[in-house]
């Protein structure tokens, strides 16, 4: 079953309204705004991925926190920024390459690698949380899906591969060689 939408918490909403509509393309749906249960007022923004799946933001307002919340996913749980990301469906190699070519003009620095099952893309958003694009590249086999199944229960299993490359691109770069 398909998510209808993700919801994810933002100080800068100017900044991830640029990120999400102007450089990610999404398009700007929906806002809901009302009180929020303890005495505070948000707005929560709805941007379309692809027909009725949706990433959404909230702006909060009027509540009082014990310090400035985090929001970058990770970063609020104590974690590097690679565990808690949100991944985005590639469905070819050359979307895959379009949509790092598209991060690089915006600016962000992206980082690429070949898990060699999957390629991904990798930047962060405006609010610290990292988000990919996806592109499956293999083919699932019983044998990944039993050793999935073993790895549930036990940790006595060798390493997987290294990612078969790693780079980053620099959008300082990508620009320059643009000009």
């Amino acid at each position: 079953m398909a998510y209808h939408h993700l919801a994810f918490a933002t100080r800068d909403m100017k900044a991830t309204d640029h990120f999400y509509r102007e450089v990610m393309g999404f398009d700007l749906k929906k806002v809901e705004i009302g009180p929020t249960p303890n005495g505070g007022w948000a707005k929560h923004f709805f941007y379309e991925i692809e027909p009725d799946r949706f990433i959404a933001f909230w702006e909060l307002h009027g509540e009082a926190f014990e310090k400035p919340f985090e929001t970058g996913l990770s970063r609020a749980a104590g974690l590097p920024d690679w565990v808690n990301h949100v991944s985005f469906y590639s469905p070819t190699v050359e979307h895959l390459n379009e949509k790092r070519a598209m991060w690089l003009r915006a600016g962000n620095d992206v980082m690429e690698v070949d898990h060699n099952w999957c390629r991904s893309i990798y930047t962060n958003d405006p609010n610290g949380t990292l988000v990919e694009y996806c592109v499956t590249t293999g083919a699932f086999t019983p044998a990944d899906r039993e050793r999935a199944l073993t790895a549930v229960t036990s940790d006595d299993l060798e390493h997987s591969a290294p990612p078969a490359s790693f780079m980053v691109h620099k959008a300082s770069e990508f620009n320059q060689a643009a000009e």
